[in-house]
């Protein structure tokens, strides 16, 4: 998903959503990608998109450009239309919960921001979402895929009132929605979605985590969301800690007994940020030091190498040797 720059449209008219998705179709030739649901907003997208060729990077690259340059020229500016990178969420594949959980969040998006008034309204009169194409109001491009969505909320594809039957699942989310009690519960499964990196078990985090790690050592980093690389790095930076604490026969729970200012903690807290990518406030908080400041002091006071001490509690750790993070 991603918004528009400053919170401001990202298409004003019929002329512009009818022109973001012919662009969105044009990426999905080019990169062979696949749609399975999404919803285009006055100022914000949503797709729920998969990518068989793991090109994700450079056809976004190529989409959100292309309707950058058309949307200006169409409305004689300059500038951006979209706010910074695009956010995205990885999912995993072999489990059907979290397509659902998406698809919905997606679909009911018109809903939730009032643009439906529903149950006046049905909603799939809001016509820039792939709603209403799943229940029959509105004809199937070919780069959207019915099957995987249908088949996670139960709906058998091949049944000839498959429209029907999801859209009386979407009514149901819809009644869920109106309720004050629905809300809550919906909103609660929702936030993995609007603040998460990922949609998973432990076991695709790791996988994830190990992918992240890959295209970090080849200098990618933009591949990945920021959540995601923070992730990866607090993950290193631990396994980098528990190498540091077994030099000086500590253990996690043994840094609470020792004093803010401890040089076995002060050398750690300047190894820890020379190796690694996490910021002071977490190395701070691992090694029981206080405020971040003091980190920053004491990489300092090591660096300089005047303490005898911390000199050689230095050379311990710089004999580790470097390992696969």
């Amino acid at each position: 998903m991603s918004r528009g720059d400053r919170g401001e449209a990202i298409s004003r008219d019929d002329v512009d959503r009818e022109m973001f998705l012919k662009t969105l179709g044009e990426a999905c030739a080019r990169c062979g990608w696949r749609v399975h649901a999404y919803v285009l907003m006055s100022n914000h997208y949503h797709l729920l998109l998969e990518t068989p060729e793991a090109n994700l990077v450079t056809g976004m690259k190529w989409f959100l450009s292309t309707y950058t340059l058309r949307y200006n020229a169409r409305h004689r500016q300059r500038g951006h239309v979209f706010q910074g990178r695009y956010k995205t969420v990885m999912i995993e594949p072999d489990e059907c919960g979290f397509t659902e959980r998406v698809s919905t969040y997606i679909h009911l998006n018109p809903q939730r921001t009032g643009l439906v008034r529903w149950p006046e309204e049905r909603l799939y009169v809001y016509r820039w979402s792939s709603y209403p194409i799943y229940v029959g109001q509105a004809k199937k491009p070919d780069w959207l895929d019915l099957r995987r969505v249908l088949n996670c909320v139960g709906v058998d594809e091949h049944w000839r009132r498959w429209g029907r039957a999801y859209e009386e699942y979407i009514e149901k989310c819809c009644e869920a929605w109106a309720t004050e009690r629905g809300r809550k519960e919906l909103t609660v499964e929702w936030k993995a979605i609007r603040r998460g990196w990922f949609l998973g078990d432990d076991v695709f985090r790791e996988k994830l985590l190990e992918s992240v790690g890959e295209q970090l050592k080849g200098k990618k980093r933009e591949t990945y969301g920021g959540e995601a690389k923070r992730a990866h790095d607090e993950q290193a930076a631990s396994a980098w800690l528990e190498k540091g604490l077994v030099v000086y026969g500590l253990t996690v729970e043994s840094l609470s007994t020792l004093r803010k200012g401890d040089k076995r903690k002060q050398v750690l807290s300047w190894w820890l940020s020379r190796r690694t990518c996490v910021g002071s406030d977490w190395i701070g908080e691992r090694l029981v030091m206080g405020h971040r400041t003091s980190v920053s002091k004491a990489s300092r006071l090591v660096e300089r190498g005047h303490d005898l001490e911390l000199n050689r509690l230095r050379r311990k750790l710089e004999n580790i040797p470097r390992f696969s993070d």
